[in-house]
């Protein structure tokens, strides 16, 4: 496909600003960078040869089909998720563009299928194509297999922005994930892990507090890998994030706005004696006890997450992805991906490794 129009949703802020800029360095040279603010998405596109500002407000629909109108294909960083779901998927669909959602997980997929069946046209729409889910669901390919037990830890100390901590609130019940439980012979385990208090896993620069979490992308990815174990654990420097999550969850959904304004307070909090940081690591064990492990280190999810939905736009007009509707973690190569992670300055450092000591 030559020269085409890239619209940016969120262009300019944490997520999208990241995307507008890498898929310019991948040689996309027509981009639309959308918001709200003109002005600010006016500065970003005075960066960024090609780029081109249009404000726009995703909850007006006919402002956002004329955002879309003329794209062939559009990528979603604004937010909260898990409000505008599947919206942006459709107005894309509508005008015939592809689609890519650094956000937008299991609601938002299940949302387009109700509302169309998304295989018609032959476009693609990839969902969850961002740091947590995304790359969570998709370098732990590169590691694990059949019959593996895997054991994840994902987290540090980095900001909330106002808009994720509204879909961290939000992303409650079956459809996100199960605190306290695992995955163990093809299905979830309830009430199977405990907490586990001032640990430092491998990568991490300091002892974690590792609170059990299966996310619906994890067992998602324990089913399509046929693992025996899956053991996933989200990692915090303090209890101040939690006990904020705690208090929010115990409240009445109508507080929400004093509570993500609260979340975004406990990771400031968290970042007065540190520098932010963010880690994935992962360890897979196979049953004659080889282990393998990767890890990721980051300064920012949020950059990363826009480097992430840049790499999946870029492989979707590169026919690399299949048409209809898929979790990005499933479709994209995770060999393309830890190459193009490897080499961008926004990475810390990905390692991968292999040990078989012990093995007879």
């Amino acid at each position: 496909m030559r020269d085409p129009l890239i619209a940016v949703l969120g262009g300019y802020g944490a997520v999208g600003a990241t995307a507008v800029r890498r898929l310019a360095a991948l040689g996309h040279r027509r981009l639309r960078v959308g918001g709200r603010s003109r002005d600010r998405a006016a500065a970003l596109c005075a960066e960024v040869p090609g780029a081109q500002p249009f404000p726009v407000d995703a909850e007006d629909p006919r402002a956002l089909r004329e955002f879309c109108v003329g794209s062939q294909l559009v990528v979603n960083c604004a937010g909260p998720s898990y409000r505008l779901l599947d919206t942006v998927a459709r107005a894309a669909r509508a005008v015939g563009a592809h689609y890519v959602d650094a956000a937008g997980d299991l609601p938002a997929h299940r949302a387009l299928l109700a509302h169309e069946n998304p295989d018609v046209g032959g476009h693609t729409a990839l969902f969850s194509a961002g740091v947590t889910p995304g790359l969570t669901g998709l370098l732990p390919r590169l590691i694990a297999g059949p019959g593996d037990r895997l054991d994840a830890y994902v987290g540090g100390a980095v900001r909330i922005t106002p808009a994720s901590a509204i879909d961290i609130l939000l992303a409650q019940g079956p459809d996100f994930g199960e605190p306290m439980a695992s995955w163990r012979h093809g299905q979830v385990a309830p009430r199977t892990l405990a907490p586990r208090r001032r640990v430092q896993p491998t990568g991490f620069p300091e002892p974690v507090d590792a609170m059990p979490y299966l996310t619906a992308e994890s067992a998602r990815l324990a089913a399509h890998l046929g693992l025996a174990e899956l053991r996933a654990h989200a990692a915090y420097p303090s209890d101040a994030i939690p006990t904020a999550l705690a208090l929010a969850w115990a409240d009445d959904p109508r507080h929400l706005p004093e509570h993500a304004a609260a979340l975004t307070a406990a990771a400031s909090a968290d970042l007065r004696d540190r520098t932010s940081y963010y880690v994935l690591a992962f360890q897979a064990r196979t049953a004659r006890g080889v282990v393998r492990s990767l890890t990721l280190r980051i300064g920012d999810p949020y950059h990363v997450s826009g480097l992430t939905a840049a790499l999946a736009a870029h492989a979707v007009l590169a026919d690399r992805s299949p048409p209809g509707a898929h979790f990005a973690a499933d479709v994209l190569d995770p060999w393309q991906v830890m190459e193009a992670l490897r080499g961008d300055p926004l990475v810390h450092s990905l390692d991968l490794t292999s040990s078989t000591a012990g093995i007879p």
